[in-house]
C-alpha cells in the first residue's frame, strides 16, 4: 500500500525513479523495490520523498508516515519464525492483507479449512523429524490463521477442493469424519464458499496442481498467485502470469458443485466412513 502510494505521488509530479533515487542518495532499483513493497522503508527516506513529491500537508504526511511504522512492524506470525519457512512467511503476510482468497487444492483440505486433528496429521507427515513441541507450534499457527475468516467482517474465502482430497483417509476415519463435518459447518458462513471438483468431470482446467489467488482491497495492488512447491513457492503478480490462473479458477468454479451439491457430496462421504 505504501509503495503504491509513493509510486502514484512520484508519477503525479512527472518524476523518474532515477530522479527520486538521486534525491535520497539511492539507486533507481531501490525506488522500484520500495514501490513494489519488496524492501523495508526508512522513515527519513519516505520523509524526503514526500517533500520531493510536494506532500507538505501535515495530516497527509502523518498518514503516510504511519504506514511506514505499520510496514516495519513485525506481524503476529513472526513469533513463529523458528518453525515458519522464510518462503512461507511472505505468504502469511499476504494472506493477512488479502480481502479475497481463492484456492484450489487437490491433495489435502486447504489449510484454512482444516481441523486441528487433521492439520496435526498433515504437519507430522510434512515434518517427520520435528519435535512434538514444534509440531504443535506449526498446528497452532495454522489455527490462528483461520481466525480472521470466522469473524463477521472477515475476508472472503472461496475454495475448490478436488474430490480426491476428500476421499484420501488422512489420520483415519474419526479425523476424516470430524473434518467433513467441519467443512459442512463452515460452508454456511456468509464469507466462505466451498465447491468440490467431482471425479465424474474427468479432466479439468487445473490439472497442473494446487494454487491460490489473493486479491487485496486496494485497487492499485495486483492479484498475487501463490504456487507451493516441495521446499519453496512461486509468487506471481505480473498480469501475463496471473491471467491464466484466473481463467483456470473461473473454469473450475463453473465445473464444480453448487453449494447444495457440495453438501450432498460431503454427506455421501460421511455415510461411507
Amino acid at each position: 500500500m505504501l509503495g503504491a502510494s509513493l509510486r502514484r505521488l512520484r508519477e503525479s509530479r512527472g518524476l523518474t525513479r532515477e530522479a527520486a533515487g538521486f534525491h535520497i542518495r539511492a539507486s533507481e532499483s531501490k525506488i522500484s523495490r520500495m514501490e513494489l513493497g519488496r524492501v523495508g522503508f526508512k522513515t527519513r527516506d519516505v520523509e524526503d520523498l514526500l517533500t520531493l513529491y510536494g506532500v507538505l500537508d501535515d495530516a497527509e504526511r502523518r498518514s503516510l508516515l504511519e504506514m511506514v511504522r505499520e510496514a516495519n512492524t513485525p506481524g503476529w506470525w513472526h513469533k513463529y519464525g523458528d518453525v515458519l519457512p522464510g518462503w512461507f512467511n511472505t505468504y502469511v503476510g499476504l494472506e493477512e492483507a488479502a480481502s479475497v482468497i481463492r484456492t484450489y487444492e487437490v491433495q489435502f483440505v486447504p489449510g484454512l479449512l482444516q481441523t486441528m486433528s487433521y492439520a496435526r496429521t498433515v504437519v507430522q507427515l510434512g515434518y517427520p523429524d520435528d519435535s512434538a513441541q514444534d509440531i504443535e507450534r506449526r498446528v497452532h499457527l495454522r489455527m490462528q490463521r483461520q481466525e480472521r475468516f470466522t469473524t463477521t467482517d472477515g475476508p472472503r474465502l472461496w475454495a475448490v477442493i478436488d474430490e480426491a482430497a476428500l476421499k484420501r483417509p488422512i489420520g483415519g476415519p474419526a479425523i476424516m469424519r470430524e473434518q467433513l463435518h467441519h467443512l459442512l459447518e463452515v460452508a454456511t458462513l456468509p464469507n466462505i464458499t466451498i465447491q468440490v471438483m467431482p471425479f465424474r468431470f474427468g479432466m479439468h482446467a487445473a490439472e497442473g496442481g494446487a494454487f491460490s489467488i489473493l486479491r487485496f482491497p486496494e485497487s492499485d495492488l495486483s492479484d498475487v498467485v501463490y504456487v507451493e512447491q516441495l521446499w519453496g513457492a512461486l509468487y506471481l503478480d505480473k498480469r501475463e502470469d496471473v491471467d491464466p490462473y484466473l481463467t483456470a479458477m473461473e473454469q473450475l468454479c463453473v465445473e464444480s458443485t453448487t453449494p447444495g451439491g457440495t453438501a450432498e457430496i460431503l454427506g455421501e462421504l460421511l455415510r461411507e466412513i
